[in-house]
């Protein structure tokens, strides 16, 4: 145990190593969560499990299984490691002065573009915070990666987190100019269906849906994609190469419009903008750099470059 720590602050960390084992699935996992190294996180299990005087995992090769006094440990630990937080917060006023680490994970494209200047402005208000920014296009499963909160575009799909709404980005049909040079003009939404696509696999796979203007009734048809990617990124760069059309977030090719090297087929024709959420497990207590950087996306999200409030 660390002998810079007091008895209790010895306990506390031990209950938080055991809690993260439990909820990262490994003694690997949780050391790389806690920057530490698996022996160590060993040692602190062999101490709590000494302390109780009780075995509370069960270990194999392959598997880890907790036992029944590991299991009433578990829930017992968490609840007093939420407590202790808040006892934590309340005496030392940190209850609105974050600090510690802070783990987000944010879709790539917008997480490397549109998110780091909220982000900067986040770290250089409260400069006892660090953040781990985890990119990535997939939902996070929270407890056992350790993820504190996640930007997420689109559709929710899991009931069990806390989602809020932030904003929405506007989409856009585009096209290079010599792939429809090669095709013809498009004048109307039936002619998109004789042409070459790229899909975004996140969002549109083998169906497109448009509408004519705000509230017209919606076109749908059936598409093979010449390309099929999970990256926006790559979208933009099969358009501009004139491998098939996309449908793409608009602020990705702001710059391309402009200087014509892609065309917005059909302006008339609206695609359903793609919602932004913030979401976060349920806990019965949130410590203050999760609150206030909630409270920093409900307020920059809409303003952002390609962002507007969800109508």
């Amino acid at each position: 145990m660390n002998k810079n720590l007091s008895p209790a602050g010895d306990r506390i960390a031990i209950l938080q190593t055991f809690v993260r084992i439990v909820e990262s699935g490994s003694l690997s996992a949780a050391a790389a969560q806690l920057d530490t190294t698996q022996p160590t996180i060993s040692r602190r299990l062999q101490s709590l499990e000494q302390m109780l005087g009780v075995k509370l995992i069960q270990r194999t090769t392959h598997t880890m299984k907790l036992t029944d006094d590991g299991e009433r440990c578990y829930q017992h630990a968490r609840r007093l490691i939420e407590n202790w937080q808040i006892l934590e917060d309340e005496v030392s006023g940190a209850r609105d002065e974050p600090a510690g680490v802070l783990r987000v994970r944010a879709p790539h494209a917008f997480g490397q573009d549109q998110l780091i200047g909220p982000l900067g402005d986040y770290l250089r208000r409260y400069p006892h915070i660090n953040i781990e920014w985890v990119l990535n296009d997939r939902s996070p499963d929270f407890i056992p990666e350790g993820i504190d909160c996640a930007i997420h575009v689109g559709a929710i799909t899991d009931p069990s987190v806390v989602a809020v709404l932030l904003a929405e980005v506007p989409r856009i049909v585009v096209a290079a100019p010599s792939l429809l040079a090669d095709y013809g003009p498009v004048k109307e939404a039936e002619d998109l269906v004789h042409l070459p696509w790229v899909a975004l696999s996140s969002f549109y796979r083998n169906e497109v849906t448009l509408n004519r203007g705000t509230n017209g009734e919606p076109f749908r048809f059936d598409i093979t994609p010449r390309l099929s990617t999970d990256s926006l990124y790559a979208v933009r760069k099969a358009a501009l190469n004139g491998l098939g059309v996309g449908m793409v977030s608009s602020w990705v090719v702001k710059e391309d419009l402009e200087e014509g090297t892609l065309q917005h087929v059909l302006p008339n024709w609206q695609v359903a903008p793609l919602p932004i959420y913030l979401l976060y497990p349920y806990a019965r207590y949130y410590p203050a750099r999760l609150r206030k950087f909630i409270e920093l996306m409900k307020e920059v999200m809409p303003s952002l470059t390609g962002t507007r409030l969800a109508r």
